[in-house]
């Protein structure tokens, strides 16, 4: 087979594959010298779509609409748009081996693929319950949701199933959102986890008790404290129970599978530098090797703002972070320098009319202020991290631009605090005020 050589290759083709061609096409890339490998069928997309507005009964989101780069109000980047910049999109293309001392790919297919400057941009995969042996796992009307592929299954299978039971396995993002979702198109839902609470990563018990309560106003069942450990199947292996591990058996016509994901470094284990559970990189996404680069999921980097290095999975950092090395490769090569990647953590989620965001850091003391009661119809409240005597960290919940701006300038600025009554009954306008 013929050997193609480019000068950049990026080898995934999601959120950060995207910004990076736009950030090589704002810098002036030639035609024919940068490539994007992806194992999907499609041009970079904006993945958060897949477990919010693609599930819609009403008006659902699809491609074209929501290609990279619209996600942080940028201009949509179709197909057309990597050919009139002379970028190669290779598309339902798998690689399978990576030789970074040779700087060649391999696809499953058996093409190789040459590059001088690589960037890692593989994402995650989710983790399946078949991983762990579950029994039954493997019954039909099982799904997880990573790529466009998966969404489309789940489509169909909500048109198939109409008015059925929905059981989601998980209660973090893709617990919460999906969920919700599969309210809205009229499914009855029951969602398991087996922590105390919801979004347990970042959520305080506080924060998850308003949702929870939220939820379960719009009709959708809550087990906590417990985990799926088997699933029965009928005559045409279609999944039809779910088995808790505290006995119970809930009825399932569409299982949903949402317990995390795993960065996908496996190409380039043994060959590069590694750390927790993420490639290593510097505060401009470069390796310990040469003219290589990871960003989005898989680059463990140094977090400027706490003095520690962190892997961050979200949309946001996979973003920033695919510009960022784009910046850092197109300096060097010119003998300039860039600021060092000093990013701040943002996570945010919308589901029903709620929508939160949260800026900083979740160690500390919490203090909750606002109205979180789950009845109220239009519900606005937050919560601060205290440590060490400074905000690190906040949540909104019904945030303006405005005020959601003002929760974020809080979490960088890190503000002294004396008293945490004050700061509860100060709530938001402590952060308007910064």
């Amino acid at each position: 087979m013929a050997v193609k050589s480019f000068k950049y290759v990026i080898v995934g083709g999601g959120v950060s594959a995207g910004y990076a061609a736009r950030e090589f096409a704002k810098q002036g890339v030639k035609p024919g010298e940068l490539a994007i490998i992806s194992k999907e069928a499609v041009a970079p997309y904006e993945r958060p779509a897949l477990s919010k507005a693609y599930l819609f009964p009403e008006s659902p989101a699809r491609l074209p609409g929501f290609h990279v780069c619209v996600g942080s109000g940028g201009e949509r980047l179709l197909p057309e748009w990597y050919k009139e910049k002379g970028i190669e999109l290779i598309l339902s293309t798998e690689i399978v081996k990576a030789d970074l001392a040779a700087k060649t790919l391999i696809s499953a297919a058996g093409e190789t693929f040459n590059y001088q400057i690589l960037i890692i941009a593989t994402g995650s995969s989710v983790i399946r319950l078949t991983d762990f042996g579950v029994q039954g796992a493997d019954a039909k009307n099982i799904y997880y949701l990573r790529e466009i592929d998966d969404a489309d299954k789940l489509v169909e299978a909500i048109k198939a199933k109409k008015n059925g039971k929905v059981v989601i396995v998980g209660g973090g993002y893709i617990g919460l959102e999906l969920s919700a979702v599969m309210k809205i198109n009229n499914l009855d839902v029951k969602m398991v986890y087996p922590e105390p609470w919801c979004m347990p990563r970042l959520f305080t018990a506080d924060i998850a008790a308003f949702y929870e309560g939220f939820y379960k106003n719009k009709g959708i069942q809550i087990i906590k404290g417990t985990v799926a450990v088997g699933f029965t199947a009928d005559s045409n292996g279609e999944v039809k129970e779910v088995k808790l591990k505290d006995g119970r058996v809930l009825e399932a016509d569409i299982v949903v599978v949402g317990v995390g994901g795993r960065p996908l470094t496996t190409l380039f284990k043994g060959q590069i530098e590694e750390e927790k559970g993420g490639i290593k990189t510097d505060a401009f996404f470069k390796t310990s090797v040469p003219n290589v680069y990871a960003v989005g999921d898989v680059a463990t980097f140094p977090l400027k703002l706490y003095k520690e290095l962190r892997r961050v999975e979200h949309v946001d950092h996979s973003r920033k972070s695919a510009e960022q090395a784009v910046k850092a490769i197109k300096a060097s090569e010119e003998g300039k320098t860039i600021e060092e990647y000093d990013y701040l953590p943002f996570f945010y989620s919308r589901s029903f009319d709620l929508s939160w965001q949260f800026y900083g850091d979740n160690v500390g003391d919490t203090v909750i202020f606002g109205d979180n009661n789950p009845e109220t119809p239009k519900p606005k409240f937050g919560s601060y991290w205290i440590k060490d005597g400074k905000v690190l960290g906040a949540f909104l919940e019904g945030g303006t631009p405005e005020e959601n701006k003002a929760i974020a300038k809080v979490a960088r600025v890190q503000p002294p605090v004396e008293n945490l009554d004050v700061l509860s009954k100060e709530g938001l306008s402590f952060a308007c005020k910064i």
